[in-house]
């Protein structure tokens, strides 16, 4: 029902999609209606929340970190600088224990996941997200209502794999920052599999070699497991920052559900991409706003 296809044609029909601003205060209050009044919420996050909450990937603090990699390579950003084939694991890891390190062990800038949890501790809540940065425990989210779909850049995965577990890389990767030298870290610090001795790499969802370990599946496991027994509540299904990339994880998911549940909402806030298809427009609340802002504001009212 939901396909790439029939959300293009309906795209025109969604709520707050022309004349955004004026209407924030009224969506808004909505929103702080529904998250009141709901039984349950069930968060669906993509890279949007991360950025709302301060983890750019270009600009000033592109700069800040890897200006000696811009210098010699030219790069625009982290994200594409990590589709680098560097010569050497050395430089390799050189520069993505400096992302690792920056966007998974440094608090974030902005206050949005603390604010998001202010919201929704009290409530009956679940997340499910794409973003990798472990956000959601650092602001104290409960670890066993989160489910990260995607993979934890604070976790390794042998690059095989030839096998299917994961190993935290807090320590190495904190040595890694403090050794390296000259774009390069010691060759005794590149993290090789204990068990075949190749290569290791991050544990992140990009092709078929993702390891889905025990910590995964058990995730998994929870996430339908709550499904299963929120279904009749009065549910609100909460979608920051998720765009297209991968929508058949978290949006087109949520709208199948809110348009399947008795008592269920849909509310999405998304800058400049905040919409939901007429099937369930009725029931959803659709903010084209900054995401930081808008959790600010309901906080306050």
């Amino acid at each position: 029902m939901f396909s790439k296809i029939w959300t293009k044609k309906s795209t025109k029909n969604c709520c707050d999609d022309t004349d955004r601003s004026p209407k924030i205060p009224d969506e808004s209050h909505r929103m702080k209606t529904a998250l009141e009044e709901a039984d349950t919420v069930i968060i669906g996050a993509g890279a949007g929340l991360s950025t709302a909450a301060g983890f750019i990937y270009s600009g000033e603090r592109f700069q800040k970190y890897f200006a000696d990699f811009i210098e010699k390579y030219g790069f625009r950003d982290m994200y594409s600088g990590g589709f680098y084939s560097f010569e050497t694991l050395e430089e390799y890891w050189a520069y993505w224990s400096r992302y690792i390190f920056i966007n998974r062990y440094l608090d974030a800038p902005k206050p949005v996941y603390r604010q998001l949890y202010e919201l929704v501790k009290e409530k009956d809540y679940f997340v499910l997200t794409t973003n990798v940065d472990h956000q959601f425990q650092k602001a104290g989210f409960d670890k066993k209502r989160l489910f990260y779909t995607q993979g934890d850049f604070g976790l390794f995965q042998c690059s095989e794999p030839c096998h299917k577990k994961t190993y935290d890389n807090e320590a190495i990767i904190r040595q890694m920052m403090e050794q390296q030298k000259d774009m390069k870290i010691p060759s005794e610090l590149v993290p090789r599999c204990p068990v075949c001795g190749k290569p290791m790499t991050m544990n992140l969802r990009a092709d078929n070699t993702f390891v889905e370990d025990a910590g995964w599946h058990t995730a998994s496991e929870r996430y339908a497991d709550f499904l299963r027994r929120h279904k009749k509540q009065n549910t609100l299904f909460l979608e920051l920052g998720t765009g297209m990339n991968t929508p058949s994880i978290i949006k087109f998911s949520f709208w199948r559900m809110v348009h399947e549940w008795p008592h269920a909402i849909y509310a999405c806030i998304n800058l400049n991409e905040a919409y939901a298809p007429k099937e369930i427009q009725n029931n959803s609340i659709c903010i084209s706003a900054d995401i930081g802002e808008v959790l600010n504001k309901l906080q306050i009212e």
